[in-house]
């Protein structure tokens, strides 16, 4: 007697919408765990010794593990000698509580310097969330500059903040500041959250700076390695993820950055991550 199978159309369509629905999920979970980048730079003639710095953005107080652990535990496996946090580390429609436990547990750890990121702004409680940060140890830059010495190097972290509710002059002041207050002849990192501002970068000569914002392009084509969108760059994105030249002496590193729970679809293609700069000697 012939064994009955089932062709029926219906039931083949079902079990293939099932399986097709099955690889997304298991994709979308994937592409949600957060990886750590490493980029090395060169120093510019500035540098006697190695050094390491994590850089952290747009974490948009979302969940990693109790005690923020998984983000932890990636900045001290990177062995940096300073974390870098580039702006939106809050976030105007979520609790602080994320966000302060991961801030208050590196700053225990390691120097920290903060920039504001639109969503600080956008929470009207900038001024609350600095006066936060500065009280447990971490250095806010907003136009202005600081010099840490890392293994006998003197190094000038600069910072601006974002210009979300600022003039074009304003931004651009604060920003002139920065340059001012540093010194050409120390390796200067710029934190700025915006990488759409290639342009105004490129009038100074920072040796490196520091952005988040682009969330990657939030879905990643996986053949040509574009984003699909970004804030203020709109579709097929240029600056969204991974190392950019803009001059002979001045490189850009724009992170994909740590949102996950916060936006409405998943990150395709595109892990969160923490990138973790060596610049060399």
């Amino acid at each position: 007697m012939k064994k009955k199978t089932d062709n029926h159309p219906k039931r083949i369509f079902k079990k293939l919408l099932l399986c097709i629905l099955a690889v997304i999920l298991l994709v979308t979970i994937w592409f949600e765990i957060p990886v750590t980048e490493y980029i090395s730079l060169d120093g510019n003639g500035k540098i006697d010794a190695p050094v390491r710095f994590a850089l952290v953005t747009d974490l948009h107080s979302c969940y990693y593990g109790k005690n923020q652990s998984q983000l932890v535990e990636m900045i001290d496996k990177g062995h940096p000698d300073a974390v870098l946090l580039s702006g939106d580390i809050f976030d105007d429609k979520f609790s602080d509580d994320n966000s302060k436990i991961f801030v208050e547990a590196i700053v225990s750890k390691y120097p920290c310097f903060y920039v504001t990121g639109n969503h600080e702004f956008w929470s009207e409680r900038e001024t609350e969330t600095k006066k936060y940060l500065t009280s447990i140890g971490v250095v806010v830059l907003e136009g202005t500059s600081c010099t840490i010495n890392i293994k006998g190097n003197d190094i000038d972290i600069c910072g601006v903040d974002d210009p979300t509710y600022m003039t074009p002059d304003e931004w651009m002041a604060q920003l002139d500041n920065a340059n001012t207050m540093s010194n050409p002849e120390h390796y200067r990192i710029l934190l700025s959250h915006r990488p759409e501002k290639i342009n105004e970068y490129t009038n100074y000569n920072f040796d490196l700076v520091v952005c988040g914002h682009a969330h990657g392009g939030q879905w990643i084509n996986p053949f040509t390695g574009r984003g699909t969108i970004a804030p203020d760059q709109g579709p097929s994105p240029k600056y969204v993820d991974g190392l950019y030249e803009i001059s002979d002496s001045t490189n850009m590193i724009a992170s994909r950055g740590l949102v996950r729970e916060r936006m409405p679809y998943p990150r395709f293609f595109n892990h969160p991550e923490i990138v973790i700069i060596e610049i060399g000697a």
